[in-house]
């Protein structure tokens, strides 16, 4: 395998970062930084008032991905190679679909601070997915907080989010469409995964695995 040490996987809500990053850990005996997203006691409160709650819960946020960022700095003797389910970045895109302009100012001044302390990835991997696979998995996890996210939210969502990465330069990045994939249940699609972080990648690549790599 060529040499990776941080690796970072994104996407939206219910695209299956989480369960691709666990099987990737395993696979690879890599160390794994995950999202704490039930740490934040503001989120249920949000997904059923967006407009009050919003900026609690972006704020929370940053500063507990800022904190974990931190300790991705850290010396294991025992792995390799470092995954991670969300990006720094990650954060600023919710921001920019939720906060208002005057949050959003504030959010902005906070964010640039702390980014500069930020360690950049060698190589994001994007999943990518349509609106309704999203909400069909989101249902299907049965999260009681995510019981009132909506449509509109998640569509919007979605569309920042492959806005972003049409644009995205600044690690090599692999774009992978998962409305026909299953890593979990699949051995076959998650190998192809692995096949992907084996092989040097230069600039963008998709991946369309019903027309194979």
């Amino acid at each position: 395998m060529r040499q990776l040490y941080y690796v970072a996987v994104e996407g939206p809500i219910g695209v299956g970062k989480t369960s691709l990053v666990r099987k990737m850990g395993e696979k690879l005996n890599a160390r794994l930084v995950l999202e704490e997203f039930e740490d934040n006691p503001f989120l249920a409160d949000f997904y059923k008032d967006p407009d009050r709650y919003a900026f609690q819960t972006q704020l929370f946020f940053l500063l507990q991905r800022y904190r974990q960022q931190q300790d991705l700095r850290q010396v294991d003797m025992f792995h390799n190679l470092l995954i991670t389910d969300y990006m720094f970045v990650k954060d600023r895109l919710f921001a920019s679909l939720t906060l208002k302009e005057r949050e959003m100012n504030l959010y902005d001044t906070v964010a640039n601070l702390l980014e500069r302390n930020v360690l950049s990835p060698d190589l994001v991997i994007y999943l990518q997915a349509d609106t309704d696979t999203l909400m069909a998995n989101i249902a299907n996890r049965g999260r009681s907080f995510e019981d009132n996210i909506s449509y509109e939210y998640i569509d919007a969502l979605n569309q920042v989010y492959n806005e972003f990465f049409f644009r995205y330069q600044d690690t090599p990045l692999v774009i992978i469409n998962t409305n026909n994939i299953d890593f979990v249940n699949k051995p076959g699609d998650f190998d192809q995964v692995i096949q992907v972080i084996r092989q040097p990648v230069a600039g963008t690549k998709f991946i369309n695995p019903s027309s194979g790599i």
